[in-house]
């Protein structure tokens, strides 16, 4: 048996006792310690961590005893370990994400390569009707008869109704997109696992805001601008939202009602390749993000989901306008 030591980034630490050929997250989950993490494959990410010290099994490649980023769902210790894990205690849950029975109300197109999902809870004994989150929050969901899952983010508000909306990328051959291309239909049954996620809104802080997302990564910008209209926000907000092609945006109704609700909401729709007589940005998020941060007063929050490419150039920008590592918070989409 193997001692784990998990700091986090406010200074707590906990202990776990890690079995041999146990996964660090696994040990953890089982402690009662959910820490993030979405695929638990070792593909999305979210689980990354830095080792301080103690060898490891990853993927059968040993470790060494140096400082060096894992993915815990990937993590086998050989040794008592030290992880330094990126995010505050408060990140950690101490129960498991509840499991939740939908049915799928609507399938409708968004833009040309996506699809707006609608789905209504069934009612819980525990849990009742409600769709009860923050935004910006993801949920687990499965394909029903199969043990494959995907995350995706909420893109409406909590409700008492139990309605819960995604925005999901239709991607060639990946197995939750081939699913809903010929299989899903109104009345489908579906099992939901979340809330989760720490990809939330700091209402604390006083600074401007900029959200930037690509594709689906709108989603819980699109939850979290809801959120700020429907409690009549007044402080600065500015949205990014970029796509490859005019086709592919989609909520432009959407938005230009939350701008209609929110005066302090400024909006860039950013377009990579742009075709016809396109008149607004050109350009990617990461570059209407420069052009915006070169005219910003003081560094903001910045909050970006999109595809992983987009979110590393977006926080690539943000740190070289000097944006404090505290005040971005990426979230990435899934694709497949």
């Amino acid at each position: 048996m193997n001692d784990i030591t998990l700091l986090t980034r406010d200074g707590a630490s906990l202990d776990v006792a890690c079995p041999p050929g146990e996964t660090v997250l696994a040990a953890a989950e089982a402690a009662g310690l959910f820490l993030p993490s979405m695929c638990h494959e070792g593909s999305c990410g979210l689980c990354r961590a830095e080792i301080a010290s103690g060898d490891h099994d990853a993927g059968g490649q040993p470790g060494e005893t140096i400082t060096r980023d894992v993915l815990l769902c990937q993590c086998r210790p050989t040794s008592d370990m030290t992880v330094a894990l990126p995010y505050a205690e408060s990140a950690i849950l101490r129960h498991r994400a509840p499991t939740r029975e939908a049915v799928i109300e609507r399938i409708a197109p968004a833009g040309a390569s996506a699809v707006s999902l609608a789905l209504r809870l069934r009612p819980d004994a525990e849990l009742g009707q409600a769709a009860d989150f923050v935004p910006g929050q993801y949920m687990e969901v499965a394909i029903p008869g199969t043990d494959i899952r995907r995350a995706y983010s909420l893109a409406n508000l909590p409700n008492w109704d139990g309605r819960v909306e995604f925005l999901i990328r239709l991607v060639p051959g990946g197995a939750f997109s081939t699913w809903l291309g010929t299989e899903a239909k109104p009345g489908d049954a579906l099992s939901l696992r979340g809330p989760l996620g720490r990809f939330v809104l700091d209402d604390t802080s006083p600074r401007p805001r900029c959200l930037v997302g690509g594709g689906c990564g709108l989603a819980p910008l699109l939850s979290m601008l809801r959120h700020l209209a429907e409690f009549q926000d007044m402080q600065e907000t500015h949205l990014i939202f970029g796509a490859n092609r005019e086709a592919e945006l989609f909520a432009t109704d959407e938005i230009a009602a939350l701008a209609a609700q929110l005066p302090c909401l400024t909006i860039t729709t950013a377009i990579w390749h742009p075709e016809g007589d396109w008149s607004g940005f050109t350009g990617t998020s990461a570059e209407a993000l420069d052009s915006w941060l070169s005219n910003a007063a003081t560094p903001p929050d910045i909050y970006v989901c999109g595809p992983p490419k987009l979110v590393e150039a977006v926080v690539t920008t943000a740190r070289w306008h000097g944006v404090p590592e505290a005040q971005i918070l990426a979230e990435q989409v899934q694709l497949r």
